[in-house]
């Protein structure tokens, strides 16, 4: 349902009212683990441990209502040194589809082995947040936890926010783990020297990095690392 196969052969999905990133949505939980690590400000808009558990169980409870659930698991960055066990659990096809094509497929040898995650994304996007918990100011809500290792959407059906959401993780930990996180797209000449596009998001990083004459190495999120 609000996901259809077009003429030309593509996948359409609908995300409802929201059609975009709802970044004034956005919170980080500031507990004392993270609280002396992050730049908070308009951007990282702090949300207190309560209001958190609020969410979670508003998340939880109606995603227990559902009839079918998928869930996802999958790694954020290719070396093993430096990736992290993602788990997604959402109601709509679409956002698993989108997920398990954003993440890096484990073999099945590694999902056997995949055990506990080490963040889980709960997507109860089509069920709104109460905007009146405090630290809300909408129906929506995209909160993350970095102690509990959580992330909880409510009030939007755009699948963009579960990727910003392993973007936001990943600029966090690599950093903390000594790595360079790059919000960029790079690819590969001839020559084997590599480029990097920067830019803010819709600036043209994936236009750019899919040159048909050099070999595509990924056109959102890199970690430099040794």
């Amino acid at each position: 349902r609000g996901t259809n196969i077009v003429n030309g052969g593509a996948l359409v999905a609908l995300s409802g009212s929201k059609t975009g990133r709802s970044p004034k949505d956005k919170r980080i939980v500031d507990e004392a683990t993270t609280r002396d690590d992050i730049w908070w400000g308009p951007v990282n808009t702090k949300l207190s441990e309560r209001s958190f558990i609020i969410i979670r169980e508003r998340a939880v409870d109606y995603l227990n209502t559902r009839p079918l659930l998928f869930i996802i698991d999958g790694y954020a960055g290719w070396d093993p040194k430096y990736r992290i066990k993602i788990r997604v659990v959402c109601e709509r096809a679409y956002h698993a589809l989108f997920m398990t094509n954003m993440l890096i497929r484990p073999t099945r040898e590694q999902l056997k082995e995949f055990g506990e995650p080490d963040y889980v994304i709960f997507n109860a996007g089509k069920f709104p947040t109460n905007r009146f918990t405090e630290g809300m100011t909408s129906s929506t809500s995209v909160s993350i936890n970095f102690h509990r290792r959580e992330m909880v959407i409510l009030g939007t059906e755009y699948a963009g926010e579960m990727k910003k959401g392993v973007l936001t993780i990943m600029m966090y930990l690599m950093m903390k783990r000594g790595a360079l996180p790059l919000h960029s797209s790079a690819n590969e000449g001839p020559d084997g020297k590599t480029t990097l596009f920067f830019g803010l998001s819709g600036t043209g990083k994936t236009t750019l990095s899919a040159d048909p004459a050099r070999s595509l190495i990924g056109d959102d999120e890199h970690v430099w690392s040794d």
